[in-house]
């Protein structure tokens, strides 16, 4: 796989400094599965009564270790729980011998962390479709537990990536009934980005009290809101995976508690823009604003087909106010449209209105706002209230270089 060496240039100018979460701790280590002088497995271990709720790629093709942890959430959760994450292999179309490296590692894991194996969960990140080296990560899980602490959240940002260029974090704290909780999360993802849910690993911690069926609840809403509305190139994964953990170390119930949820979903969004930011090759970070859709399901198809388009992605790229490509893929999404009531703008620049380019569009004032790193594509649809917002990025040579390199 080729090194990564350039960060985004829309990379956050530093790693946030992330709380300590009230029983949690986590340990990194360099394990080999695939890479080779970097740390490539990370550990979190919870404290007895974590609640852990999870999202998960809806592929037909999804891998061994989501499917585990899809038969694992929901279960009891009175007892300590863990996470085993490992970059460079994703451990999908292994066919049985991923089915044996999940219940090697999950094994394991429960021998030497006295976690249940039922409460054992596991992700895996990298290239599809070679047999897992399990046995290189069971080897290493005796120094992973000797070494786990509560203040390694950022090791365990940068142990998952794989051509993530930074690691990602987000924080909120808030104050409920005179206490501070604490949500702290850590995300990878660049590529093969177009989540059904989920399209990139994520883990968000909190020392909150919620109870399972409500952090399932709360969790899957707002991963429609946010990661669901991100794109990079198209792409859903095999693999991909959101957990969220519970701990109660704090001993404040936040169940039903709007702040706390309000709080939680920042973190989502938050981390969410940042896999957007870090898009293979990416040099523009794009919001598209939908607006008068005849629903607020519609608006979303319209503006994903924009956010997907290649053709749009390109011209971005190329700072080209290519407006007539905007008109091509509302055209061509399927949700409901009519081309002589629909508006579109670049930024704060009128460009076309009810269906006609506007009688004060200047090409030039268009093509200067399509050089800055942050741009907006609003479009008015005229049909009736349905809204929608989504994040993309450009489509740039750095893209093909990324991925034609990808096994190397």
């Amino acid at each position: 796989m080729a090194k990564i060496t350039k960060v985004s240039p829309l990379a956050p100018a530093s790693f946030p400094s992330l709380p300590e979460i009230g029983g949690l701790r986590l340990a990194t280590v360099a394990a080999g599965v695939r890479y080779q002088g970097r740390t490539d497995v990370m550990m979190a271990v919870m404290d007895p009564g974590t609640s852990v709720a999870g999202v998960f790629t809806r592929s037909a093709t999804r891998s061994a270790p989501v499917l585990d942890c899809q038969a694992k959430i929901g279960g009891a959760s009175d007892g300590p729980a863990a996470i085993v994450v490992n970059s460079g292999n994703s451990n999908a179309f292994t066919g049985h011998y991923g089915q044996t490296s999940v219940a090697e590692v999950t094994r394991a894991v429960a021998e030497v962390t006295g976690v249940p194996v039922e409460r054992v969960f596991t992700s895996s990140t990298g290239v599809i479709g070679e047999p897992m080296k399990h046995e290189r990560i069971v080897a290493k899980l005796g120094e992973l537990n000797a070494a786990l602490r509560p203040d390694a959240l950022e090791e365990a940002a940068r142990a998952i990536m794989t051509t993530d260029t930074f690691p990602k974090g987000a924080c909120r704290m808030v104050g409920i009934g005179g206490k501070i909780v604490k949500i702290a999360g850590i995300a990878k993802g660049s590529g093969m980005i177009a989540p059904d849910m989920a399209t990139m690993l994520v883990y968000i911690f909190t020392d909150a009290l919620v109870e399972q069926g409500a952090l399932q609840g709360m969790l899957s809403a707002m991963t429609d809101r946010t990661f669901n509305c991100i794109t990079v190139d198209s792409d859903t994964s095999t693999s991909d995976t959101l957990l969220l953990c519970a701990t109660g170390a704090s001993g404040v119930d936040a169940t039903g508690n709007a702040e706390f949820a309000a709080a939680l979903e920042e973190v989502m969004l938050d981390l969410a823009k940042q896999v957007v930011r870090d898009g293979e090759g990416a040099t523009k970070f794009v919001e598209i604003r939908v607006t008068g859709a005849a629903s607020d399901a519609d608006a979303k198809v319209h503006a994903m087909a924009i956010a997907n388009s290649p053709l749009i992605k390109t011209a971005i790229a190329g700072e080209d106010p290519n407006w007539g490509r905007v008109v091509m893929a509302i055209g061509k999404s399927g949700a409901a449209a009519d081309r002589d009531l629909l508006s579109i703008s670049f930024g704060d620049i009128l460009v076309a209105e009810k269906g006609w380019v506007s009688p004060n569009y200047q090409e030039a004032e268009a093509a200067a706002y399509m050089k800055g790193q942050e741009l907006v594509i609003g479009v008015d649809l005229g049909l009736g209230d349905g809204q929608a917002t989504v994040w993309t990025c450009d489509l740039t040579h750095g893209y093909i270089e990324i991925n034609a390199d990808y096994r190397s």
